[in-house]
């Protein structure tokens, strides 16, 4: 058994869907510790460290959906922040990115597409980090879009960008997926309960619930919002311009 997931390095791994372009990078199987080191700060009592098992192959989306890949499938654009094509689509809420799945599926062959479970999107997070962020100990105002005013662990104070921004404007993370951490808010398909930590392999949220679990902090939130291990929930019918998502892809398995 491996200590960490394991991403594959060629490009080849990866897929796109050929009517959108959205890009998907392969996550291998493997295991991590979710949650946070009890003298991480600013941690939450329910980040729980636990170890889990990731046991089949996924495949992530490297960037969040855009306002474009969103309007070839939906006809229309929900977004605040209109006038920038490539920034994360925004103002949708669960329900609304539940449809735009369901739409791009009934095109697709060979792909399924989801969302992401909250084990799945802490573990392609952190892409075999330890530490709160993927850049360490810290992350600052020009490794990802953060409100800079309210730094993480000391870190330097800096404006805040007051909007998105364009997917892909900053560094990626070590398995090459982007704005992992702010720009927008990103659903994940778990309803919001206690870890259980019995169940650690491939494991799911609670069957039922009244809030779904989003991950990865934004431009509208402070740093420490954005960092690996930290839960924060809407309603599946809320909505706001600092909440998109990403989505997840399996290969459709044929019978032979």
């Amino acid at each position: 058994a491996t200590s960490r997931v394991t991403a594959p390095g060629p490009p080849s791994a990866g897929l796109m869907d050929p009517r959108t372009g959205v890009e998907f990078v392969a996550i291998e199987p493997g295991s991590f510790v979710m949650g946070s080191p009890i003298r991480e700060a600013g941690r939450n009592t329910d980040e729980t460290p636990h170890r889990v098992t990731m046991t089949r192959r996924f495949f992530v989306g490297r960037y969040e959906v855009t306002q474009t890949q969103w309007e070839m499938v939906m006809g229309q654009n929900p977004s605040h922040f209109k006038d920038c094509s490539h920034c994360p689509v925004e103002n949708v809420d669960f329900y609304q990115v539940a449809a735009f799945i369901t739409k791009l599926n009934a095109q697709s062959t060979s792909m399924r597409y989801r969302l992401p479970t909250e084990a799945e999107w802490e573990c392609l997070c952190r892409a075999g980090t330890r530490t709160p962020f993927t850049t360490g100990e810290r992350i600052t105002a020009d490794q990802a879009n953060v409100d800079g005013r309210f730094p993480y662990a000391g870190a330097a104070v800096a404006a805040s960008s007051d909007k998105t921004r364009p997917v892909g404007s900053f560094a990626p993370n070590p398995w090459g997926l982007y704005d992992v951490h702010g720009n927008v808010w990103e659903w994940t398909n778990d309803w919001y309960g206690p870890y259980d930590p019995r169940v650690d392999m491939d494991p799911k949220g609670p069957d039922a619930g009244t809030v779904r679990v989003i991950r990865g902090g934004s431009w509208h939130f402070d740093a420490n919002s954005a960092r690996c291990a930290l839960r924060y929930t809407h309603a599946p019918q809320d909505k706001g311009f600092s909440l998109g998502f990403r989505l997840v892809a399996e290969p459709i398995r044929r019978a032979r």
